[in-house]
């Protein structure tokens, strides 16, 4: 292995650590809300989720900048894993970027409005699923992630 082949699995691996994180927090604060747990508990494990949103949107830049240097991995099952778990990042980091400005927008609510944030919350909650699949294939080519 390359120096830069070594980069990209780190970079990858750390993605992946990071999304596995991110799915773990927001279901956790998910099933605060559920269950009616305390205000307090449910906002510190919201603040904990954000953490963990930005925490996946560094890792994500980190691997897409390293895999602009790298080639000569297309036939390798971690490379392309990798590279579904990194698209499925962005499309969970641009999702949730979306809701949350919908959210800030809060204006005047009209039924159109309503529909429109309750639909963009499901595709957010679509695209993190989405991230947890990719996650658990990633792991399938790199069981020694963990």
């Amino acid at each position: 292995m390359t120096v830069r082949t070594d980069n990209l699995i780190e970079r990858a691996d750390a993605l992946y650590r990071a999304a596995s994180e991110c799915h773990r927090q927001h279901t956790h604060y998910s099933k605060l809300v559920e269950t009616g747990a305390p205000e307090e508990e449910q906002r510190e494990a919201l603040e904990m989720a954000y953490i963990c949103d930005d925490s996946l949107a560094t890792a994500m830049t980190a691997y897409e900048k390293e895999k602009g240097h790298s080639d000569g991995h297309a036939g390798e099952a971690w490379w392309h894993k990798g590279n579904m778990l990194w698209h499925s990042s962005r499309e969970y980091i641009r999702r949730h970027a979306n809701c949350d400005g919908l959210a800030r927008r809060l204006g005047r609510q009209s039924p159109t409005r309503l529909a429109e944030l309750a639909l963009s919350f499901d595709l957010e909650a679509s695209a993190l699923l989405s991230l947890r699949m990719a996650a658990d294939a990633y792991r399938t080519a790199r069981p020694e992630v963990e």
